[in-house]
């Protein structure tokens, strides 16, 4: 028998229990107060990804205290979107009144596509009311609710409770990103410092593979999948395909989790079709250019962003990829959602290293 190898003594099977009541309560705790640490963690999160930007000024301006870098972070950031929507806005009207029109002269077709079948067609038009959906994207109804919005009447207030909570939510977890990026330092150092001594290295070590397996995904993934985003839109803008900015930027923020973006190909093929009937274009040519569109993307994202970001992928396979998304979104809700992808690598590679022991060189 090998000497090192422990007994489980009762000492230990005790200890171990109590670890794992530990953590099963502290799985419930979590859960419970999820409504409350949710804006908490998206704030966190915010900061946590902006920190290198924070960390860039500085170094730039030469200066310890952080009030200064993080009001340039939040300018730059707040320049960046402005110009961004600056430019894309007007756009985006467009893109919306275009829309409009497609989706009123389809509701009006009687059409047949080669290979596609007509229960298709009428499958659709018996299940989605176009006439309402091309409503919803004309300028009139956005004129429409922005002066409700701007009237303040007590009743549009009563009518849109819901929606200035969403704004009060939104408000708090702007403070604590920013209350986090001013303190991210003394926070790691007071977290680090309270961890008792005993446990302190091994506890270290645990937190710098859980702070390098997050800034792979969080920070890499974020810009991977930006990137991303701006590939799709270009793509779709290029081959014509509607609402092509829009839709090219919400793929990339799919993107955020592995293979999600595949769960946009059908709608991908609703606006092929959509413009199809609306151009008299052809609806393979077109839903063939899209498919190349995907294709190409996935190459730029495999072959160049994740090389040069993130320099090597999570490397799960895509069926624990979902595996972990729904088992930690039902043990965690939302919050596990967002850190199921870093706590499965991480549990996968502690488990390869601790219990198979397969980083190690077995010597004869």
């Amino acid at each position: 028998m090998d000497k090192t190898t422990k007994k489980y003594d009762f000492d230990r099977v005790v200890r171990m229990t109590i670890s794992v009541v530990c953590i099963v309560v502290a799985i419930y705790v979590i859960n419970y107060l999820s409504p409350v640490l949710l804006p908490f963690l998206i704030g966190f999160l915010l900061a946590y990804i902006l920190d290198p930007i924070v960390r860039f000024y500085q170094r730039l301006l030469h200066v310890k205290r952080r009030i200064l870098p993080v009001m340039l972070t939040l300018l730059t950031v707040i320049v960046v979107l402005f110009t961004a929507g600056y430019f894309l806005v007007p756009y985006l009207v467009k893109e919306a009144t275009d829309m409009t029109m497609m989706l009123k002269a389809y509701a009006e077709s009687s059409f047949k596509i080669s290979y596609i079948p007509a229960e298709v067609h009428e499958f659709l038009m018996s299940n989605i009311d176009f006439n309402s959906i091309s409503e919803l994207f004309s300028r009139d109804q956005w004129m429409k609710m922005l002066q409700s919005v701007m009237s303040g009447t007590w009743s549009v207030l009563g009518g849109t409770w819901s929606y200035l909570m969403s704004v009060v939510s939104s408000l708090i977890v702007l403070l604590y990103m920013v209350f986090v990026m001013l303190d991210f330092e003394n926070l790691s150092r007071s977290f680090k410092a309270a961890i008792p001594r005993r446990y302190r290295y091994m506890s270290l070590r645990v937190l710098a593979d859980v702070e390098n397996t997050m800034s792979r995904y969080f920070r890499g993934q974020a810009l991977v999948s930006l990137l991303v985003g701006i590939v799709f839109a270009i793509e779709f803008y290029i081959i014509g395909l509607p609402m092509a900015i829009v839709f090219g930027l919400s793929i990339g923020i799919l993107n955020m989790v592995p293979y999600l973006q595949l769960l946009s190909i059908p709608v991908a093929a609703f606006l092929c079709l959509v413009a199809s009937v609306a151009t008299g274009g052809s609806f393979w040519v077109l839903f063939g250019w899209t498919i190349g569109a995907y294709c190409l993307c996935q190459l730029i994202q495999d072959f160049i962003f994740v090389p040069a970001i993130m320099k090597k992928q999570m490397g799960l396979n895509p069926a624990i990829v979902f595996l972990s998304l729904s088992l930690w979104s039902y043990v965690l809700g939302f919050v596990g959602l967002i850190v199921a992808l870093p706590l499965t690598t991480l549990i996968i590679s502690y488990y390869n290293k601790f219990v198979l022991h397969s980083d190690k060189t077995h010597k004869k």
